[in-house]
Protein backbone atom coordinates (compact mmCIF):
# COMPACT_ATOMS: atom_id res chain seq x y z
CA UNK A 1 0.00 0.00 0.00
CA UNK A 2 1.17 3.65 -0.79
CA UNK A 3 2.00 5.51 2.10
CA UNK A 4 -0.50 8.76 2.42
CA UNK A 5 -0.34 12.42 3.65
CA UNK A 6 -3.30 12.75 6.02
CA UNK A 7 -5.79 14.27 3.84
CA UNK A 8 -6.77 18.13 4.94
CA UNK A 9 -9.90 18.10 6.87
CA UNK A 10 -13.17 20.07 5.66
CA UNK A 11 -13.16 23.08 7.63
CA UNK A 12 -9.74 23.33 7.33
CA UNK A 13 -9.94 23.39 3.40
CA UNK A 14 -12.04 26.71 4.24
CA UNK A 15 -9.92 28.44 6.16
CA UNK A 16 -7.32 27.48 3.93
CA UNK A 17 -8.98 29.06 1.02
CA UNK A 18 -9.33 32.27 2.67
CA UNK A 19 -5.38 32.57 3.42
CA UNK A 20 -3.39 31.10 0.67
CA UNK A 21 -2.71 31.52 -2.88
CA UNK A 22 -4.92 29.48 -5.83
CA UNK A 23 -1.95 27.64 -6.59
CA UNK A 24 -0.54 27.08 -3.17
CA UNK A 25 -3.81 25.40 -2.19
CA UNK A 26 -4.14 23.44 -5.36
CA UNK A 27 -0.85 21.91 -4.50
CA UNK A 28 -1.36 20.69 -0.74
CA UNK A 29 -4.77 19.43 -1.25
CA UNK A 30 -2.87 17.21 -4.56
CA UNK A 31 -0.92 16.40 -2.09
CA UNK A 32 -3.12 15.06 0.21
CA UNK A 33 -5.74 13.26 -2.15
CA UNK A 34 -5.45 9.36 -1.60
CA UNK A 35 -6.27 8.75 -5.27
CA UNK A 36 -3.59 11.07 -6.15
CA UNK A 37 -0.81 10.23 -3.36
CA UNK A 38 3.05 10.00 -4.72
CA UNK A 39 4.19 6.77 -4.57
CA UNK A 40 5.33 4.67 -1.14
CA UNK A 41 8.76 5.51 -0.14
CA UNK A 42 10.50 2.43 -1.22
CA UNK A 43 14.16 3.41 0.74
CA UNK A 44 15.16 0.76 3.62
CA UNK A 45 16.53 3.36 5.99
CA UNK A 46 19.38 1.97 8.22
CA UNK A 47 20.32 3.71 11.17
CA UNK A 48 23.15 2.83 13.56
CA UNK A 49 25.90 4.69 15.85
CA UNK A 50 29.13 4.59 13.25
CA UNK A 51 29.93 8.02 11.31
CA UNK A 52 30.91 8.37 8.33
CA UNK A 53 34.43 10.16 8.23
CA UNK A 54 35.43 10.04 5.02
CA UNK A 55 35.41 8.02 1.47
CA UNK A 56 38.40 6.07 3.31
CA UNK A 57 38.28 2.40 3.89
CA UNK A 58 40.51 2.83 6.40
CA UNK A 59 38.71 4.68 8.85
CA UNK A 60 35.31 4.19 7.93
CA UNK A 61 35.46 0.78 5.31
CA UNK A 62 33.34 -1.04 8.14
CA UNK A 63 30.47 1.36 7.16
CA UNK A 64 30.68 0.26 3.60
CA UNK A 65 30.96 -3.64 3.31
CA UNK A 66 28.17 -3.82 6.09
CA UNK A 67 26.27 -2.04 3.78
CA UNK A 68 27.32 -3.73 0.36
CA UNK A 69 29.08 -0.96 -0.67
CA UNK A 70 32.22 -3.16 -1.22
CA UNK A 71 33.35 -6.61 -0.69
CA UNK A 72 36.69 -8.45 -0.10
CA UNK A 73 38.48 -11.72 -1.57
CA UNK A 74 37.53 -13.59 1.13
CA UNK A 75 34.07 -13.82 3.08
CA UNK A 76 32.99 -15.76 6.47
CA UNK A 77 29.92 -18.01 7.18
CA UNK A 78 28.04 -17.47 10.45
CA UNK A 79 30.49 -20.08 11.90
CA UNK A 80 33.54 -18.44 11.04
CA UNK A 81 34.29 -20.87 8.46
CA UNK A 82 36.42 -18.94 5.30
CA UNK A 83 33.90 -18.96 2.06
CA UNK A 84 35.09 -17.52 -1.41
CA UNK A 85 33.99 -13.97 -2.00
CA UNK A 86 35.83 -11.55 -4.70
CA UNK A 87 38.43 -14.22 -5.09
CA UNK A 88 36.85 -18.31 -5.67
CA UNK A 89 39.70 -19.73 -3.87
CA UNK A 90 43.87 -19.51 -3.03
CA UNK A 91 46.35 -21.80 -2.75
CA UNK A 92 49.25 -21.62 -0.69
CA UNK A 93 52.98 -23.43 -1.23
CA UNK A 94 54.54 -25.75 0.74
CA UNK A 95 57.35 -23.82 2.38
CA UNK A 96 53.75 -21.40 3.24
CA UNK A 97 55.31 -18.26 1.88
CA UNK A 98 53.48 -17.80 -1.68
CA UNK A 99 50.19 -17.63 -1.60
CA UNK A 100 47.79 -17.12 -4.72
CA UNK A 101 44.02 -15.97 -4.83
CA UNK A 102 42.23 -16.50 -7.75
CA UNK A 103 39.95 -14.15 -8.54
CA UNK A 104 36.08 -14.21 -9.61
CA UNK A 105 35.96 -13.58 -13.49
CA UNK A 106 33.23 -10.63 -14.88
CA UNK A 107 33.22 -8.58 -11.46
CA UNK A 108 33.31 -4.63 -12.44
CA UNK A 109 33.21 -1.54 -10.18
CA UNK A 110 30.69 0.42 -9.50
CA UNK A 111 32.51 2.69 -12.47
CA UNK A 112 31.98 0.06 -15.01
CA UNK A 113 35.67 -0.57 -15.36
CA UNK A 114 36.74 -4.15 -15.00
CA UNK A 115 38.27 -5.87 -11.48
CA UNK A 116 41.59 -7.14 -12.42
CA UNK A 117 44.35 -8.42 -10.82
CA UNK A 118 46.50 -5.22 -10.95
CA UNK A 119 43.47 -3.08 -9.99
CA UNK A 120 43.62 -5.50 -6.81
CA UNK A 121 46.61 -5.62 -5.93
CA UNK A 122 46.86 -1.90 -6.13
CA UNK A 123 43.54 -1.83 -3.49
CA UNK A 124 45.94 -4.00 -0.75
CA UNK A 125 49.09 -2.41 -1.57
CA UNK A 126 47.13 1.14 -0.25
CA UNK A 127 45.60 -0.94 2.81
CA UNK A 128 48.95 -2.33 3.58
CA UNK A 129 50.57 1.71 3.82
CA UNK A 130 47.62 2.76 6.35
CA UNK A 131 47.29 1.77 9.58
CA UNK A 132 45.32 -1.66 9.78
CA UNK A 133 46.31 -5.51 10.27
CA UNK A 134 48.07 -5.65 7.06
CA UNK A 135 50.35 -3.58 8.26
CA UNK A 136 52.07 -5.34 10.33
CA UNK A 137 52.38 -8.54 8.24
CA UNK A 138 55.17 -10.25 7.03
CA UNK A 139 54.12 -8.85 3.29
CA UNK A 140 57.36 -9.02 1.18
CA UNK A 141 54.84 -8.25 -2.20
CA UNK A 142 51.21 -8.08 -3.19
CA UNK A 143 51.37 -8.51 -7.38
CA UNK A 144 49.38 -9.35 -10.15
CA UNK A 145 49.55 -12.92 -11.67
CA UNK A 146 47.09 -13.71 -14.56
CA UNK A 147 43.67 -14.35 -13.12
CA UNK A 148 44.76 -14.22 -10.04
CA UNK A 149 46.78 -11.62 -7.10
CA UNK A 150 49.89 -13.43 -5.62
CA UNK A 151 51.17 -12.50 -1.83
CA UNK A 152 54.41 -13.20 -1.12
CA UNK A 153 55.55 -13.54 2.88
CA UNK A 154 58.45 -13.41 4.57
CA UNK A 155 57.48 -15.98 6.96
CA UNK A 156 54.55 -17.77 6.88
CA UNK A 157 51.20 -16.69 8.28
CA UNK A 158 48.50 -19.50 7.98
CA UNK A 159 45.83 -16.81 8.85
CA UNK A 160 46.21 -14.48 5.41
CA UNK A 161 43.33 -15.58 4.20
CA UNK A 162 41.01 -14.23 7.25
CA UNK A 163 43.09 -11.45 7.29
CA UNK A 164 41.87 -10.25 3.53
CA UNK A 165 38.40 -11.18 5.32
CA UNK A 166 38.83 -7.90 7.57
CA UNK A 167 37.03 -4.48 6.03
CA UNK A 168 40.27 -2.39 5.88
CA UNK A 169 41.42 -5.38 3.03
CA UNK A 170 38.15 -4.33 0.68
CA UNK A 171 38.38 -4.00 -2.81
CA UNK A 172 37.95 -0.77 -4.52
CA UNK A 173 38.70 0.82 -7.70
CA UNK A 174 42.07 2.35 -8.88
CA UNK A 175 39.76 5.42 -9.38
CA UNK A 176 38.49 5.50 -5.63
CA UNK A 177 41.65 6.72 -4.19
CA UNK A 178 43.92 10.02 -5.30
CA UNK A 179 47.32 10.23 -6.07
CA UNK A 180 48.39 9.66 -2.39
CA UNK A 181 46.36 6.15 -1.41
CA UNK A 182 43.83 8.17 0.08
CA UNK A 183 40.25 7.03 -0.34
CA UNK A 184 38.05 10.01 -2.66
CA UNK A 185 35.17 7.83 -3.47
CA UNK A 186 33.84 4.35 -2.75
CA UNK A 187 33.90 2.47 -5.92
CA UNK A 188 33.56 -0.68 -5.10
CA UNK A 189 31.88 -4.07 -6.35
CA UNK A 190 29.08 -4.90 -4.14
CA UNK A 191 25.34 -5.01 -4.65
CA UNK A 192 24.28 -1.76 -3.70
CA UNK A 193 26.36 1.86 -5.45
CA UNK A 194 26.21 5.18 -3.60
CA UNK A 195 24.62 7.53 -5.05
CA UNK A 196 24.85 10.25 -2.19
CA UNK A 197 27.16 10.78 0.98
CA UNK A 198 27.30 13.58 3.01
CA UNK A 199 30.15 12.50 6.00
CA UNK A 200 29.55 12.39 8.70
CA UNK A 201 26.00 11.49 8.95
CA UNK A 202 24.54 10.09 5.93
CA UNK A 203 24.87 8.17 3.09
CA UNK A 204 22.24 6.98 0.23
CA UNK A 205 22.91 4.06 -2.29
CA UNK A 206 21.01 2.08 -5.13
CA UNK A 207 21.03 -1.45 -6.21
CA UNK A 208 24.36 -1.85 -8.77
CA UNK A 209 22.86 -3.56 -12.10
CA UNK A 210 26.06 -4.45 -13.08
CA UNK A 211 26.66 -6.78 -9.90
CA UNK A 212 28.31 -10.04 -10.43
CA UNK A 213 26.08 -11.71 -8.01
CA UNK A 214 22.13 -11.89 -7.05
CA UNK A 215 20.22 -8.62 -7.25
CA UNK A 216 19.02 -6.98 -4.08
CA UNK A 217 15.32 -7.71 -3.66
CA UNK A 218 15.10 -3.68 -1.85
CA UNK A 219 16.80 -1.13 -4.87
CA UNK A 220 16.96 1.88 -2.58
CA UNK A 221 19.04 1.59 0.75
CA UNK A 222 19.76 4.43 2.87
CA UNK A 223 22.14 4.92 5.98
CA UNK A 224 22.36 7.16 9.03
CA UNK A 225 24.35 8.08 11.93
CA UNK A 226 22.81 8.76 15.20
CA UNK A 227 25.27 8.81 18.29
CA UNK A 228 22.03 8.42 20.73
CA UNK A 229 20.91 4.85 21.13
CA UNK A 230 17.61 6.53 22.56
CA UNK A 231 17.05 8.27 19.61
CA UNK A 232 17.82 5.13 17.56
CA UNK A 233 14.97 3.25 19.38
CA UNK A 234 12.50 6.14 18.91
CA UNK A 235 13.14 5.77 15.01
CA UNK A 236 12.92 2.17 14.73
CA UNK A 237 9.57 2.83 16.66
CA UNK A 238 7.60 5.50 14.75
CA UNK A 239 9.02 3.88 11.74
CA UNK A 240 11.45 6.64 10.70
CA UNK A 241 13.87 4.01 10.03
CA UNK A 242 13.57 0.09 9.46
CA UNK A 243 16.71 -1.50 10.26
CA UNK A 244 18.15 0.08 13.48
CA UNK A 245 21.57 -1.15 15.28
CA UNK A 246 23.19 -1.42 18.34
CA UNK A 247 20.29 -1.14 20.87
CA UNK A 248 21.07 -0.78 24.98
CA UNK A 249 19.64 -3.22 27.15
CA UNK A 250 16.23 -1.11 28.13
CA UNK A 251 15.54 -0.19 24.63
CA UNK A 252 15.55 -3.72 24.18
CA UNK A 253 13.10 -4.68 26.73
CA UNK A 254 11.07 -2.02 25.58
CA UNK A 255 10.75 -2.55 21.51
CA UNK A 256 10.06 -5.95 22.25
CA UNK A 257 6.39 -5.16 23.43
CA UNK A 258 6.55 -3.08 20.57
CA UNK A 259 4.17 -4.21 17.20
CA UNK A 260 5.72 -2.16 15.06
CA UNK A 261 9.60 -3.77 14.86
CA UNK A 262 11.11 -7.01 15.60
CA UNK A 263 13.86 -7.48 17.96
CA UNK A 264 16.94 -10.15 17.06
CA UNK A 265 19.59 -11.19 19.10
CA UNK A 266 22.65 -12.94 18.71
CA UNK A 267 25.49 -14.46 20.61
CA UNK A 268 28.94 -12.40 18.37
CA UNK A 269 32.60 -12.71 19.08
CA UNK A 270 33.03 -9.74 21.37
CA UNK A 271 33.95 -9.12 24.93
CA UNK A 272 33.01 -6.74 27.42
CA UNK A 273 35.95 -6.06 29.30
CA UNK A 274 38.74 -4.35 31.55
CA UNK A 275 41.89 -3.29 29.82
CA UNK A 276 44.44 -2.91 32.69
CA UNK A 277 47.96 -1.12 32.71
CA UNK A 278 49.95 -3.73 34.37
CA UNK A 279 53.16 -1.60 34.33
CA UNK A 280 51.22 0.98 36.98
CA UNK A 281 53.16 0.53 40.16
CA UNK A 282 49.25 -0.96 41.93
CA UNK A 283 48.38 -3.23 39.01
CA UNK A 284 51.76 -4.60 38.24
CA UNK A 285 51.22 -8.15 40.48
CA UNK A 286 48.59 -10.22 39.17
CA UNK A 287 47.41 -11.04 42.31
CA UNK A 288 45.85 -7.18 41.98
CA UNK A 289 44.42 -8.32 39.00
CA UNK A 290 42.91 -10.96 40.53
CA UNK A 291 41.52 -9.30 43.29
CA UNK A 292 40.13 -6.99 40.48
CA UNK A 293 38.33 -9.46 38.64
CA UNK A 294 37.42 -11.50 42.18
CA UNK A 295 35.32 -8.16 42.85
CA UNK A 296 33.10 -8.06 39.81
CA UNK A 297 29.69 -9.82 39.76
CA UNK A 298 29.67 -10.87 36.38
CA UNK A 299 26.36 -12.38 36.54
CA UNK A 300 24.67 -9.29 38.39
CA UNK A 301 25.96 -6.98 35.99
CA UNK A 302 24.38 -9.39 32.94
CA UNK A 303 21.61 -10.10 34.38
CA UNK A 304 20.54 -6.52 35.86
CA UNK A 305 22.92 -3.63 33.71
CA UNK A 306 23.01 -5.59 30.57
CA UNK A 307 19.84 -8.21 30.50
CA UNK A 308 22.03 -11.19 29.41
CA UNK A 309 21.71 -14.71 30.29
CA UNK A 310 25.34 -14.95 32.04
CA UNK A 311 28.84 -12.85 32.45
CA UNK A 312 31.81 -14.01 30.51
CA UNK A 313 33.65 -16.46 32.70
CA UNK A 314 36.54 -15.96 30.30
CA UNK A 315 37.93 -14.07 27.75
CA UNK A 316 37.13 -16.42 24.60
CA UNK A 317 33.12 -16.57 24.33
CA UNK A 318 31.59 -19.60 23.18
CA UNK A 319 31.01 -18.06 20.09
CA UNK A 320 34.84 -18.18 19.03
CA UNK A 321 34.69 -22.14 19.13
CA UNK A 322 38.62 -22.74 18.60
CA UNK A 323 39.42 -20.81 21.64
CA UNK A 324 36.87 -21.12 24.06
CA UNK A 325 38.09 -23.24 26.76
CA UNK A 326 35.58 -24.68 28.59
CA UNK A 327 38.03 -26.85 30.58
CA UNK A 328 39.14 -23.48 32.49
CA UNK A 329 37.74 -22.79 35.73
CA UNK A 330 35.64 -19.94 35.39
CA UNK A 331 36.51 -16.41 36.65
CA UNK A 332 34.62 -15.86 40.08
CA UNK A 333 33.20 -13.41 42.24
CA UNK A 334 34.61 -13.54 46.01
CA UNK A 335 34.60 -10.19 48.02
CA UNK A 336 36.64 -11.63 51.23
CA UNK A 337 38.80 -13.15 48.79
CA UNK A 338 39.65 -9.98 46.69
CA UNK A 339 40.07 -8.07 50.26
CA UNK A 340 42.94 -11.08 51.54
CA UNK A 341 44.84 -10.78 48.09
CA UNK A 342 45.51 -7.27 48.50
CA UNK A 343 46.04 -7.63 52.40
CA UNK A 344 48.62 -9.86 51.57
CA UNK A 345 50.43 -7.18 48.90
CA UNK A 346 50.46 -4.66 52.05
CA UNK A 347 47.45 -2.58 51.04
CA UNK A 348 45.17 -1.91 54.45
CA UNK A 349 41.98 0.55 54.24
CA UNK A 350 42.33 3.94 55.27
CA UNK A 351 40.35 5.84 57.22
CA UNK A 352 37.78 6.13 54.35
CA UNK A 353 37.80 2.84 53.38
CA UNK A 354 40.14 3.29 50.42
CA UNK A 355 43.31 1.37 50.61
CA UNK A 356 46.76 2.64 51.45
CA UNK A 357 50.08 1.26 51.46
CA UNK A 358 52.52 3.79 52.46
CA UNK A 359 52.24 6.66 51.14
CA UNK A 360 49.97 5.40 48.07
CA UNK A 361 45.88 5.14 47.98
CA UNK A 362 44.35 2.85 45.85
CA UNK A 363 42.85 5.09 43.30
CA UNK A 364 42.13 4.75 39.85
CA UNK A 365 40.86 6.76 36.56
CA UNK A 366 38.76 4.71 34.50
CA UNK A 367 38.53 5.64 31.18
CA UNK A 368 35.16 4.79 28.64
CA UNK A 369 33.15 6.03 25.86
CA UNK A 370 29.52 6.60 25.30
CA UNK A 371 29.76 5.18 21.85
CA UNK A 372 28.02 1.77 23.44
CA UNK A 373 25.54 2.72 25.72
CA UNK A 374 26.13 0.31 28.33
CA UNK A 375 29.39 0.99 28.72
CA UNK A 376 28.71 4.02 31.24
CA UNK A 377 26.18 2.22 32.62
CA UNK A 378 28.81 -0.93 33.77
CA UNK A 379 31.41 1.68 34.90
CA UNK A 380 28.86 2.97 37.22
CA UNK A 381 28.47 -0.35 38.30
CA UNK A 382 32.01 -1.54 38.75
CA UNK A 383 33.03 2.01 40.36
CA UNK A 384 30.62 0.63 43.58
CA UNK A 385 31.71 -3.07 43.34
CA UNK A 386 35.59 -1.84 43.14
CA UNK A 387 34.35 0.01 46.15
CA UNK A 388 33.91 -2.63 48.18
CA UNK A 389 37.17 -4.13 48.11
CA UNK A 390 38.47 -0.36 48.81
CA UNK A 391 39.70 0.63 45.06
CA UNK A 392 38.80 3.68 44.60
CA UNK A 393 37.48 4.56 40.71
CA UNK A 394 37.24 7.79 39.17
CA UNK A 395 34.98 7.19 35.73
CA UNK A 396 36.11 9.26 32.59
CA UNK A 397 33.63 9.29 30.25
CA UNK A 398 35.22 10.45 26.70
CA UNK A 399 35.74 9.54 23.71
CA UNK A 400 37.10 6.15 22.41
CA UNK A 401 40.11 7.70 20.55
CA UNK A 402 41.36 8.32 24.28
CA UNK A 403 41.92 4.63 25.23
CA UNK A 404 44.74 3.64 22.21
CA UNK A 405 46.00 7.33 23.40
CA UNK A 406 46.28 6.42 26.76
CA UNK A 407 47.58 3.02 25.76
CA UNK A 408 50.67 4.88 23.42
CA UNK A 409 51.87 7.46 26.03
CA UNK A 410 51.75 5.58 29.19
CA UNK A 411 48.76 7.49 31.11
CA UNK A 412 45.84 4.71 30.66
CA UNK A 413 45.50 3.35 34.11
CA UNK A 414 42.30 0.97 33.46
CA UNK A 415 39.63 1.19 30.52
CA UNK A 416 36.15 -0.24 30.12
CA UNK A 417 35.70 -1.33 26.71
CA UNK A 418 33.92 -3.60 24.11
CA UNK A 419 36.46 -5.74 22.09
CA UNK A 420 35.23 -7.93 19.19
CA UNK A 421 37.35 -11.04 18.15
CA UNK A 422 36.03 -11.00 15.12
CA UNK A 423 37.15 -8.19 12.61
CA UNK A 424 39.53 -10.44 11.68
CA UNK A 425 37.47 -13.91 11.48
CA UNK A 426 40.52 -15.78 12.68
CA UNK A 427 41.21 -14.62 16.06
CA UNK A 428 44.55 -15.25 15.74
CA UNK A 429 44.48 -12.21 14.14
CA UNK A 430 43.26 -10.28 17.44
CA UNK A 431 45.34 -12.21 19.31
CA UNK A 432 48.73 -11.34 17.89
CA UNK A 433 47.62 -7.81 18.08
CA UNK A 434 46.89 -7.28 21.68
CA UNK A 435 48.20 -9.93 23.66
CA UNK A 436 51.90 -10.71 21.86
CA UNK A 437 52.89 -8.71 23.37
CA UNK A 438 50.95 -5.77 23.58
CA UNK A 439 47.90 -3.66 22.04
CA UNK A 440 46.45 -0.33 21.48
CA UNK A 441 43.13 -2.28 22.95
CA UNK A 442 44.20 -5.63 24.17
CA UNK A 443 47.34 -5.90 27.23
CA UNK A 444 49.07 -2.51 28.29
CA UNK A 445 52.50 -3.00 29.95
CA UNK A 446 52.84 -6.92 29.85
CA UNK A 447 54.58 -9.43 27.83
CA UNK A 448 54.94 -12.99 28.30
CA UNK A 449 57.34 -14.83 26.30
CA UNK A 450 55.84 -17.96 26.21
CA UNK A 451 52.32 -16.72 25.52
CA UNK A 452 53.75 -14.54 22.69
CA UNK A 453 56.07 -17.55 21.20
CA UNK A 454 52.85 -19.98 21.43
CA UNK A 455 50.34 -17.26 19.57
CA UNK A 456 53.15 -17.04 16.88
CA UNK A 457 53.40 -20.45 16.18
CA UNK A 458 49.65 -20.41 16.09
CA UNK A 459 50.04 -18.00 13.17
CA UNK A 460 52.30 -20.08 11.05
CA UNK A 461 49.92 -22.80 11.09
CA UNK A 462 51.68 -24.66 13.64
CA UNK A 463 49.78 -26.79 16.66
CA UNK A 464 46.25 -26.23 16.97
CA UNK A 465 43.18 -27.77 19.88
CA UNK A 466 45.74 -28.21 22.38
CA UNK A 467 47.73 -24.77 22.24
CA UNK A 468 45.14 -22.53 21.79
CA UNK A 469 43.85 -23.97 25.22
CA UNK A 470 47.12 -23.21 26.59
CA UNK A 471 47.02 -19.68 25.55
CA UNK A 472 43.55 -19.08 26.98
CA UNK A 473 44.72 -20.22 30.09
CA UNK A 474 47.65 -18.44 30.50
CA UNK A 475 45.19 -14.80 29.75
CA UNK A 476 43.07 -16.52 32.43
CA UNK A 477 46.06 -17.04 35.07
CA UNK A 478 47.69 -13.35 34.59
CA UNK A 479 44.89 -11.38 33.88
CA UNK A 480 46.44 -8.74 31.64
CA UNK A 481 42.56 -7.87 30.37
CA UNK A 482 40.02 -9.19 32.84
CA UNK A 483 36.22 -10.11 30.75
CA UNK A 484 33.08 -9.11 32.32
CA UNK A 485 30.46 -10.21 29.89
CA UNK A 486 30.17 -11.94 26.40
CA UNK A 487 28.29 -9.83 24.08
CA UNK A 488 25.04 -10.14 22.11
CA UNK A 489 24.07 -7.89 19.32
CA UNK A 490 20.71 -6.82 18.79
CA UNK A 491 18.57 -4.80 16.65
CA UNK A 492 15.33 -4.33 16.18
CA UNK A 493 13.63 -4.38 12.28
CA UNK A 494 10.51 -3.03 10.89
CA UNK A 495 7.69 -5.59 10.69
CA UNK A 496 7.27 -5.59 7.35
CA UNK A 497 10.55 -6.52 6.88
CA UNK A 498 11.64 -10.17 6.19
CA UNK A 499 15.18 -12.04 5.55
CA UNK A 500 16.59 -10.43 8.55
CA UNK A 501 19.86 -12.40 9.63
CA UNK A 502 22.54 -11.06 12.03
CA UNK A 503 26.11 -11.76 10.79
CA UNK A 504 27.92 -12.74 14.58
CA UNK A 505 31.35 -11.81 12.96
CA UNK A 506 29.82 -7.58 12.07
CA UNK A 507 30.63 -8.09 8.52
CA UNK A 508 27.45 -7.33 7.02
CA UNK A 509 24.50 -6.46 7.98
CA UNK A 510 22.52 -8.63 5.06
CA UNK A 511 21.08 -5.86 3.27
CA UNK A 512 20.64 -7.87 -0.32
CA UNK A 513 18.59 -10.67 1.36
CA UNK A 514 15.80 -8.51 2.87
CA UNK A 515 12.40 -8.23 1.67
CA UNK A 516 9.33 -6.31 1.97
CA UNK A 517 6.09 -8.03 3.06
CA UNK A 518 3.54 -4.93 2.10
Amino acid sequence: MPRLLPPVPTKLRAKLRAKLPAALLATLLAATAPSLAQPADETLDVVAQFEIQAPEPSTSGYIFTRMGLAETLVNAAADGRLEPGLATGWEVSPDGLAWRFVLREGVRFHDDTPMTAEAVANALEIARAKPGPLAGLPIAAITADGDAVAITLTEPLAALPAFLAEFRSQILAPAAYDGDGKGVAIIGTGPYRVTQMTPPLALKATAWDGYWGEAPHIAHVSYTAVSRVETRALMAESGDADFVFALDPASVARLGLSDAVEVHSVAIPRTLLLKVNAAHPFLAEPAVRQALSLAIDREGIARAVLRYPEGAGQLFPPSVADWHNPALEPLAHDIDAARALLGDLGWTPGDDGILRRGDDRFSLTLLTYPDRPELPLVAAVLEQQFRAIGVEVVINTTNSSEIPAGHQDGSLQIALLARNFSLIPDPIGTVLSDYAPTGDWGAMGWDNPAFTALARSLARGEGGAAERAEAARILQEDLPVIPIAWYRQTLAVARDIEGTVIDPWERSFGLPALRRTR
